[in-house]
């Protein structure tokens, strides 16, 4: 857990804390704002508390699709390899074995020709040329497995890869491509839950006016206002520090 996330939760713990001296001081407490009632203060801890485990089991969920798509993302490098090689080793022509070759570059996240040096590109500038590179190697997840469906597509429509081994053939290369765009989209869809709990945390935290921040001060000026600014009461409860929103 991040030290943002842990702030998060050291605001509802301490926030618990003050709800702990608010029982303590009885019916000397009596506000007549509803919003810093004890009945109201409990049921907004409660509120916080349970968008804090949401978070948390978002969190997981979340990490846990990362890992699972990570583990079956790393192999697919040598399966494109061994896909080319065994495309190759058929009486294929050399356009299609070029085609392929390039779809199989993209899914290791090479380049097809190499970086130009800065003196290459300096020369190409001064003799007037425009000098267009592609940043970045193609290796997103969702890049890759656009690059792995063309590659598929393109090895249904050539009549000389008929593979023997199972995990070569069109329809298996084909379950897999369905089971990474599966644990890829697990990841996205999780990401879109934690995003949406931290959002809903955020709010019953934070949010200006009714959020649990804005209740413990609330409550720290009605204890000040019962037992005075100089009171052991008040100097108790303004040490429960809270932290504003780092958001996140």
């Amino acid at each position: 857990m991040s030290k943002t996330e842990t702030g998060h939760s050291i605001n509802v713990a301490n926030f618990e804390s003050l709800i702990s001296c608010v029982v303590g001081y009885g019916k000397t407490y009596n506000p007549t704002n509803e919003f810093i009632k004890l009945s109201t203060l409990q049921s907004t801890l409660a509120g916080a508390k349970a968008s804090i485990k949401a978070v948390n089991t978002a969190q997981a969920e979340f990490s846990s699709a990362i890992a699972a798509r990570e583990v079956a993302f790393s192999p697919l490098s040598k399966l494109a390899t061994r896909i080319i090689n065994a495309l190759k080793a058929t009486s294929s022509t050399q356009q299609v074995d070029e085609a392929a070759m390039s779809l199989v570059r993209k899914i290791h996240g090479e380049r097809a020709s190499q970086k130009l040096t800065e003196e290459e590109k300096k020369a190409l500038n001064d003799s007037g040329k425009e000098v267009k590179e592609i940043s970045a190697s193609q290796m997103g997840y969702d890049n890759r497995l656009e690059n792995f469906n063309k590659l598929i597509s393109l090895l249904s429509a050539i009549p000389q890869y008929t593979p023997n081994e199972e995990d070569l053939k069109v329809s298996a290369l084909t379950t897999h491509y369905n089971n990474l765009y599966t644990l890829n989209q697990n990841v996205i869809n999780s990401a879109t839950v934690l995003s949406n709990a931290r959002i809903a945390r955020n709010n019953i935290l934070y949010i200006e006016d009714s959020g649990l921040l804005n209740a413990a001060g609330s409550v720290k000026l009605y204890i000040k206002s019962i037992y005075g600014a100089t009171s052991p009461e008040f100097k108790h409860v303004s040490k429960i520090a809270f932290r504003g929103n780092g958001v996140n």
